[in-house]
């Protein structure tokens, strides 16, 4: 009877180890599968911490406006301005000597009405039409023949047209100093009637009405 206590008691002891050792083996085991139910294989949710960038952003500055260029890179009060305009109307003068104004400096070409050239009728017919003045285009020999002769202190009012060089050539005065014109070596520009352009006048005309 003593010995099948014994014998049940060390069985017991036993299996008691046994269990302890097999419940410690367990808790060794490593799973095999990740933790998340997503699979592998998909991107990252939109929880996920976003990748680091590793090259470096660049903004590079807005390329400047490109201004279109101009026949003349002169500013436009570069030629004088007369004090008093009384040839035509004043609202007529004042568009005239703009329409001078901004062809300052464009070169001479022979035979030319502009943008990029003027030759010296060339220039008066476009600015006289720029102003609202409207003729056909002609040499100065035919612009002589189809203006009014004028005299006296009308010869230097602002836009009377001064003839030189046999007519052929063609100007607009400023004043009694000096005219505007297309200069085959200056190109649009103010020359004074003094030296050489005083000894070359053929007259003065005007245009005989303003339309």
């Amino acid at each position: 009877m003593n010995f099948c206590k014994s014998l049940c008691f060390s069985a017991s002891i036993v299996l008691i180890f046994s269990a302890a050792a097999f419940s410690q083996q367990r808790s060794r085991v490593v799973p095999n599968q990740p933790t998340e139910s997503r699979p592998i294989n998909q991107p990252p949710s939109q929880n996920s911490k976003r990748p680091t960038l590793t090259n470096q952003i660049v903004i590079t500055q807005k390329p400047p406006t490109l201004v279109k260029k101009t026949g003349s890179s002169q500013p436009l009060n570069s030629l004088p301005i007369p004090s008093a305009m009384k040839s035509y109307s004043a609202s007529f003068n004042q568009k005239l000597l703009r329409a001078i104004q901004i062809r300052a400096g464009i070169p001479y070409r022979y035979g030319s009405t502009g943008p990029n050239a003027f030759d010296c009728s060339g220039l008066v017919w476009s600015v006289f039409y720029d102003a609202g003045f409207n003729f056909e285009r002609s040499s100065a020999k035919a612009l002589w023949q189809n203006s009014v002769e004028v005299d006296g202190a009308d010869r230097y009012k602002f836009g009377t047209l001064v003839f030189f060089n046999k007519l052929g050539h063609i100007g607009i005065v400023f004043d009694e100093s000096g005219f505007y014109h297309a200069s085959s070596s200056q190109g649009v520009t103010y020359s004074r009637f003094d030296g050489y352009w005083a000894k070359r006048i053929v007259g003065f005309r005007r245009l005989a009405a303003e339309k």
